[in-house]
């Protein structure tokens, strides 16, 4: 008999996985690495209404996460279906999924949890005699029994990734992991001020964080350096509310390390609030540097949709546009209640507050009036007409008058520029607007004024085109006399060797094709990451001793970071000790930078050092040398001599790439003689 029929394993393919397997791959998404651990433990135990909360790691979280709360506790059925996959107390219907509240909703943690790791869980309530133990390894249940222990939770992770070797080869090193750690703490901790919080890793205490308010919260975990920097913002409206705290416009960094959004009291990263914040900064703060923020918006459930990312840092609002505005208007409102906003503009929307029953207009209006009259000098006052003068409009003058007047052999101003100077102080710093010191040799002299030059100049004088040579030739003589600030040191007479500095931040001088222009910042950038890239590579930075050492306080992750990169550190001259937590004493620094600020420059050091090895990519030398070279580099922006000017050209132009910085900015251009002579085109 014939028959279509095929063996059953031929035709059906699809089959369910396992619980164990299909934990694993939820865990892919979940559990990333041992911070991953750490948030999901750390929200529970908030969900829980605990009031303290104990986070105790060990190499980074590799062998060790545990999370002891005080929290509700569970009953032994709830304590074994809490590592069932989906199995949650927070939602019971798709419409719980808009009224969401609470941290997770899920019921994924613990199962990818337990699919990776050897967990084991304690829990009470604070009304049972008993509690509940159940130890679970790579997704199988090792024991369930009563046990005596406090109310709360007590939950153990140990071994992360035992029973998948590829992810655990996938992980950074114990520094980096805890920088992570360190970042998920501090986002729950500030989300709940309310909560008293505490961290150890490697039986070192990292953070100890008491209950209490929101301002005490953020100067615990930053440092003291923040209790004057802290300007409150709080905005009220219908559809959203926001509060917290930003940093006063002084307080703003190059990094954007301590910026912090929470919707409901969960962490979010949003670029365009980010951008709203952002925006009410601007012209308060220099350009490339960031403002501090920790900012809480409440809305209700209904407008937002979290559940988008398996990690829940993504949110989605209806209106985002409102959420936006509302944003940068409470931003606005807590500079300007702090007198932080320097004027008003006038160009955009602008709600004037009222403050103690008056309106701040009105305010504005009366300080005004009564503000001193400014001081007009003598020279631009009008001239007081007399008693007799009618005061009907003049003639007025021929269009000669309006002409400017021009000195009679006006080749003479320039005579004597090559006389010997007189004896005369000379400045402490290099010429730059005050040339009231110049000699009265090359200074203008007043001349009478004819109606004609042209018609009025004599038959002797010299044409027009040898005496602008001769004014050119004795300008760039005086010129060199004037910038020769070493004693000793003979300036060539030749201008176009001359290196003119411009407002201590760019240097001009001549080549061929025209004018070059240098970035001094940029040229002592790229001069300095050449130097400290070499020092790290051969191991051989020099370091100057401070007289007196100097003490910085860090944040954790910075601490961290330190101790990670304290060799190649020394390697390129910084001398330090430990001198408590997250503290170090400075006893040397790399010869480069000199003895200024050494702490500041230390603390800012760290944080480019980590923003640079997080979002470039760097590898560690690379990004040392970046980041040293780059904070170094503004404390060179000063005059200076002559010498040091062509000193500065030469080591640039040794460099392998002159031209650009290591972050790839330009660091010289080329303003030709066909753009110059643009430039002057009517």
């Amino acid at each position: 008999m014939a028959t279509d029929e095929r063996p059953f394993s031929m035709q059906n393919i699809i089959q369910l996985l396992p619980d164990s397997i299909a934990n694993q791959i939820a865990a892919g998404e979940v559990v990333q690495r041992p911070a991953s651990v750490v948030k999901e433990l750390l929200e529970n135990a908030v969900d829980a209404g605990a009031k303290s909360v104990q986070l105790v790691v060990r190499d980074a979280g590799r062998t060790l996460v545990q999370v002891i709360d005080d929290g509700k506790g569970m009953t032994e059925t709830d304590a074994r279906m809490s590592f069932e996959r989906h199995a949650t107390s927070k939602i019971r219907t798709s419409d719980d999924l808009f009224k969401i509240r609470t941290m997770g909703f899920r019921g994924e943690a613990l199962a990818s949890i337990a699919a990776v790791a050897q967990v084991e869980m304690r829990t009470r309530r604070a009304d049972d005699e008993l509690g509940t133990l159940v130890r679970i390894e790579g997704s199988e249940i090792k024991a369930q029994e009563a046990v005596s222990c406090l109310p709360g939770t007590n939950l153990l992770v140990k071994n992360l990734f035992f029973n998948v070797p590829a992810r655990r080869n996938f992980l950074k090193s114990n520094s980096v992991e805890m920088r992570h750690i360190i970042d998920e703490f501090q986002r729950i901790a500030l989300a709940n001020p309310e909560v008293a919080f505490s961290l150890f890793h490697n039986d070192q205490e990292v953070f100890n964080l008491p209950a209490g308010k929101l301002s005490r919260r953020i100067v615990d975990m930053f440092g003291k350096a923040y209790r004057e920097q802290l300007a409150s913002c709080d905005e009220e409206t219908p559809y959203v509310s926001v509060h917290g705290y930003i940093g006063k416009p002084e307080s703003a960094r190059k990094t954007r390390n301590e910026q912090y959004f929470f919707v409901n009291n969960r962490y979010i990263k949003h670029n365009y609030l980010h951008h709203a914040v952002v925006g009410a900064y601007e012209g308060m703060i220099p350009e490339g540097h960031h403002p501090f923020y920790v900012l809480f918006i409440e809305i209700d459930p209904s407008h937002i949709d979290i559940n988008i990312h398996p990690t829940k840092t993504e949110i989605k609002f209806d209106d985002e546009r409102s959420v936006y505005a509302i944003v940068m208007a409470a931003v606005r409102k807590a500079m300007g209640v702090y007198n932080l906003s320097p004027s008003l503009n006038f160009e955009s929307d602008v709600n004037f507050l009222n403050r103690g029953g008056r309106d701040a207009l009105s305010i504005a209006a009366a300080q005004a009036a009564s503000a001193p009259k400014p001081v007009t000098p003598s020279w631009a006052k009008p001239a007081t007409p007399a008693a007799d003068t009618p005061r009907s409009n003049p003639t007025p003058p021929p269009a000669e008058a309006y002409r400017k007047p021009t000195p009679q052999n006006w080749q003479a101003l320039f005579e004597g520029a090559g006389a010997p100077a007189k004896a005369k102080p000379k400045p402490d710093k290099p010429l730059t607007h005050d040339v009231s010191w110049i000699e009265p040799s090359v200074a203008p002299t007043p001349q009478p004024v004819v109606s004609n030059p042209v018609a009025g100049a004599t038959e002797s004088q010299p044409p027009v085109a040898d005496v602008v040579t001769d004014m050119v030739t004795k300008m760039g003589s005086r010129a060199n006399q004037l910038s020769g600030d070493v004693p000793g040191q003979a300036i060539p007479d030749d201008v176009e060797t001359a290196v003119i500095q411009v407002k201590n931040r760019y240097l001009l001088t001549t080549v061929k094709s025209g004018v070059l222009l240098i970035d001094q910042r940029g040229a002592y950038e790229r001069i300095l990451y050449d130097q400290f890239h070499s020092a790290l590579t051969k191991r051989s930075g020099s370091s100057q001793q401070l007289l007196f050492p100097k003490t910085v306080t860090v944040s954790a992750v910075d601490f961290q970071l330190a101790l990670d990169v304290r060799e190649e550190l020394e390697s390129v001259g910084f001398q330090f000790d430990e001198a408590g937590p997250n503290t170090f004493l400075i006893r040397g620094v790399p010869v480069q930078i000199g003895e200024e600020r050494e702490e500041e420059l230390f603390a800012n050091l760290l944080a480019q050092l980590r923003e640079d090895t997080g979002r470039l990519k760097l590898d560690r030398l690379e990004a040392l040398a970046r980041s040293l070279a780059r904070r170094s580099a503004s404390r060179h922006l000063k005059p200076m001599t002559q010498a040091e000017r062509r000193a500065l050209v030469d080591q640039l132009f040794g460099s392998a790439s002159p031209s650009y910085t290591p972050g790839g900015e330009a660091i010289t251009t080329v303003l030709t003689l066909d753009k110059l002579a643009e430039l002057f085109k009517p």
